[in-house]
């Protein structure tokens, strides 16, 4: 196991920290939440800088990479669900692209084909990181610093909450329109071999 992989493989139980801290009322909590999101994200894209930089790419790291980027993703969007910040509707339709990409790459790797990410996913998972960024920031502003600012915060949030909801419905446009394109794009992929 080596380091790019660690840190791909830390997120999984960054997302289940995060999702405790999110429900949590004491203070510091939303603050702790919002940076271990921004840690985890910055750590997506450290450790395909190390696997690069210390030529210690592999097929294991690629398949991981991306699929830790779902769990922490989903897993978050689930909480806001929960939490009453996101409608159920848009984790579904994330949730059941995200299954099937991941059900094909893994016929696929069956097959010997390693499906990589392409750009309009890798679009797709930086708006959904920026639409948590902001929905995190929220609580984190609202809940531990309201008094930092020399003005009332209620118009802010509401602004920042908003953008955050959008960020999310474009994210999910972007979900389904590159599910498409992969689908369509391996779609051979599905063929039976033998016939």
């Amino acid at each position: 196991m080596n380091l790019p992989n660690l840190i791909t493989l830390s997120r999984i139980p960054t997302m289940f920290i995060i999702v405790w801290l999110m429900y949590c009322e004491w203070w510091g909590a939303a603050t702790i939440a919002f940076w271990l999101f921004i840690a985890a994200a910055i750590g997506d894209w450290l450790d395909g800088y190390i696997a690069r930089k210390q030529n210690l790419v592999s097929n294991f790291g690629k398949f991981m990479d991306a699929l830790t980027d779902k769990v922490l993703i989903i897993g978050i969007m689930v909480a806001f669900v929960g939490l009453k910040i996101i409608p159920i509707p848009w984790v579904l339709i994330t949730l059941c692209r995200e299954f099937l990409i991941s059900g094909m790459r893994m016929v696929a790797a069956s097959k010997g084909v390693v499906v990589a990410a392409e750009r309009g996913g890798k679009w797709k998972t930086v708006l959904q990181i920026i639409a948590v960024s902001v929905l995190l920031l929220v609580p984190m502003i609202q809940r531990d610093w309201p008094n930092l600012f020399p003005f009332a915060v209620d118009p802010v949030l509401e602004v920042l909450n908003h953008a955050g909801l959008w960020i999310f419905i474009v994210a999910t446009a972007l979900t389904v329109s590159s599910g498409f394109s992969y689908a369509l794009k391996y779609r051979k992929v599905f063929a039976d071999v033998n016939k």
